[in-house]
Formats: C-alpha cells, sequence, structure tokens
C-alpha cells in the first residue's frame, strides 16, 4: 500500500529521532493523524515555541526558560561544586534525585574524534574559562560523563586539563 506523501513524510520525520524505529515512526504518524485539528496546531505551535522559547544558560550552559537559568540564579547551591555532565538531560536525571546541591556545566556532547568533534565543539573552553574565574572558590569538580568510550575520552581529556590549570593557578 503506498501512504499518501505528506504521511509519509511525517513518518520519515519521526524516524529521524533518537530511539523512534520504522514502526514506531507509523504509529505516531498515524496517531497524528486521527487527532482533532485543534490538538494538532496545538503540538505544532509547541514545537515551533520550544526552539523559540527555549534558551541556554550563559554560565552552565544549561537549558530553560532564563539566563541564568534557575540552577545558577539559587543562591541556595553550592557553589564549590561543579558537576560536569554530557547533556541537559544528565542535569534533569540529577535534579530529579534530589539529592546533588552544587552548580552544573553542560558539554552539550563529548570528544568523538570519528565524527570529527573535538573539544573546541562542544563546551569545554566555557568550562576552563570558568574555572579560572572561579579561582580558590570551587573545592570539587565531578565528571559525570557516561561510561562509553567517547565519555571517557572526555573525562580524560578534562582531567589532563584542569590539572594543568589547577598548576597554573597556584
Amino acid at each position: 500500500m503506498k501512504l499518501p506523501k505528506a504521511l509519509s513524510k511525517v513518518i520519515e520525520d519521526f524516524e529521524k529521532l533518537p530511539g523512534v524505529g520504522p514502526k514506531s515512526a507509523q504509529r505516531l504518524a498515524f496517531y497524528l493523524l486521527h487527532v482533532p485539528q485543534h490538538t494538532l496546531e496545538q503540538f505544532a505551535l509547541d514545537l515551533t515555541n520550544l526552539k523559540k522559547e527555549t534558551v541556554m544558560c550563559a554560565v552552565c550552559y544549561n537549558i530553560g526558560d532564563v539566563s541564568p537559568c534557575y540552577v545558577c540564579s539559587d543562591t541556595s547551591r553550592d557553589k564549590s561544586t561543579i558537576c560536569i555532565v554530557e547533556d541537559a538531560l544528565d542535569v534533569l536525571a540529577l535534579e530529579r534525585s534530589g539529592t546533588y546541591r552544587g552548580l552544573y556545566h553542560v558539554l552539550h556532547g563529548v570528544i568523538d574524534p570519528l565524527n570529527s568533534i573535538g573539544p573546541d565543539d562542544i563546551y569545554i573552553p566555557q568550562l576552563l574559562s570558568r574555572v579560572k574565574t572561579l579561582d580558590g572558590q570551587i573545592s570539587e569538580i565531578i565528571l559525570a560523563t557516561n561510561p562509553t568510550m567517547e565519555g571517557e575520552a572526555t573525562a580524560m581529556y578534562l582531567v589532563r586539563d584542569l590539572k594543568a590549570l589547577n598548576d597554573i593557578l597556584k
């Protein structure tokens, strides 16, 4: 059976999303085909507003409604601890646990030479600048990268650079 072009296009678009395979893409597209028009229009508006209304924190590179983000604006946070994470989803997971009360730095990726992603392509230079600016105020840096080859390589790179920065600041 040949599907209408518009439906095929939506299925193709869903398949581009992480974790969505062909069958899930079809289910989602057919679901949207059958929802009321106002629901579909609201969904389209929400997707459009997602990019327009979401900003990146100028301090930690987390995402939010405003910059600085809610974490950087919270005066009760432990400013002596920074947890370095790969993605804003990691911040969300740690915040849900309710146990971590320090600051964050979101890299927005990992070093991945096979895909031409180097240290300057993620927020490592900004991290080093931030640590340098906060010289003496930081007592602990937590590296919370994923235990993948790229995550481990990124963590090792950060350890090397942070140690070198610490030696310079002494």
